[in-house]
C-alpha cells in the first residue's frame, strides 16, 4: 500500500534505538524525510547511517534532550516545519509513591507530558496552515491498564492522553490528526534490562523471568518493534485522516477488558 507521504517531513524522538528507531525506519522506507533525535550522539549517528543506507527518504539527526527547552530549541534551529511528529521518551523508573517528592514528580511530568505538549505546540499550527499533519505520541499500555509501581509514568502519560483528547477535536477539520500508540511488552533493549533487574530482585535468571512473563501472555511472544513502527507509519499516512484522538493499544491481547 502506498501511504501517500513520500516527501513529507517528520520529526521522530527517541529514535536511536527501540520503538522510536522502528518508527523512523518505517517512515524512511515510505519516502519520508526524517529528522531523528536522541540524547547520545554516537548511537544516534549510527542509527542515522543505518536508516539512510536502507534507502527511501533523507535522514538527518540532532543530538538533543527533548525534555529540556534548550534541546527543543536545538531541534527547531535545525528545522522548523514538520508534517509528522512522533513523540517518544523513556518512562521514569518504578517505585513506591511514598518515596517520590515534588521534584521527582516534576521531572516525570516534564519528560512524559510537558515535553510532548511543547513539541505539539511548536508544530501543530504550521500543520493546520498547510492542511496536513500527523502527530503520534508513543505512550504506554499502562495508561489503559495501570501497573502498580508505575505511578510516575502512568500519571504523566495520562495527563498527555487527556490533553491530546481535547486538542484533537479542534485540529482534524484542518487535516491534522493526533493519536497515541500504547505499546505493551516489545522486544527491545529496554525490556531486556527490565527483565535483568527483575531477575536480580527475585534471585532468578533473566531467562526464567522472561519465560514466566511469556507463559501468561496470550500471544506467548513479545511485540516486534517493526510491528509498532509500521502501525505508526500507517497512522501518519493519507489513509488515516479519519483516525483521530485515539489511544491504540498494542499489547498482543494482554488487556483483559472489552474497551
Amino acid at each position: 500500500m502506498d501511504l501517500g507521504i513520500t516527501g513529507k517531513k517528520a520529526l521522530v524522538c527517541g529514535a536511536s534505538a527501540g520503538l522510536g528507531y522502528a518508527c523512523a525506519q518505517a517512515l524512511v522506507r515510505e519516502g519520508v524525510d526524517v529528522l531523528i533525535v536522541a540524547r547520545t550522539e554516537a548511537p544516534l549517528r549510527d542509527a542515522a547511517a543505518r536508516l539512510q543506507a536502507q534507502g527511501g527518504g533523507a535522514v538527518a539527526c540532532v543530538a538533543a534532550d527533548v525534555t529540556k527547552a534548550s534541546g527543543r530549541a536545538r531541534i527547531f534551529e535545525t528545522q522548523r516545519d514538520f508534517d509528522i511528529v512522533v513523540t517518544n521518551a523513556g518512562g521514569p523508573p518504578p517505585g513506591d509513591f511514598r518515596h517520590w517528592d515534588r521534584d521527582t514528580w516534576v521531572h516525570a511530568l516534564e519528560a512524559n507530558m510537558l515535553a510532548p505538549i511543547e513539541l505539539i505546540k511548536a508544530t501543530v499550527d504550521g500543520m493546520m496552515a498547510r492542511g496536513f499533519g500527523r502527530i503520534v505520541n508513543i505512550t504506554s499500555s499502562a495508561v489503559k491498564s495501570p501497573v502498580d509501581g508505575l505511578g510516575l509514568s502512568t500519571g504523566a502519560r495520562s495527563g498527555l492522553t487527556g490533553f491530546v483528547a481535547g486538542l484533537a477535536r479542534s485540529t482534524v477539520a484542518r487535516g491534522v490528526t493526533l493519536n497515541n500508540l500504547l505499546p505493551g511488552t516489545f522486544d527491545t533493549a529496554r525490556l531486556a534490562s527490565n527483565f535483568a533487574a527483575q531477575a536480580t530482585r527475585q534471585g532468578i535468571t533473566p531467562e526464567q523471568a522472561i519465560a514466566a512473563r511469556l507463559a501468561k501472555h496470550p500471544a506467548h511472544r513479545f511485540g516486534r518493534p517493526e510491528e509498532l513502527g509500521n502501525t505508526c507509519a500507517y497512522l501518519c499516512s493519507v489513509h488515516a485522516g479519519y483516525i483521530n484522538g485515539q489511544n491504540i493499544l498494542m499489547d498482543g491481547g494482554s488487556f483483559p477488558g472489552v474497551f
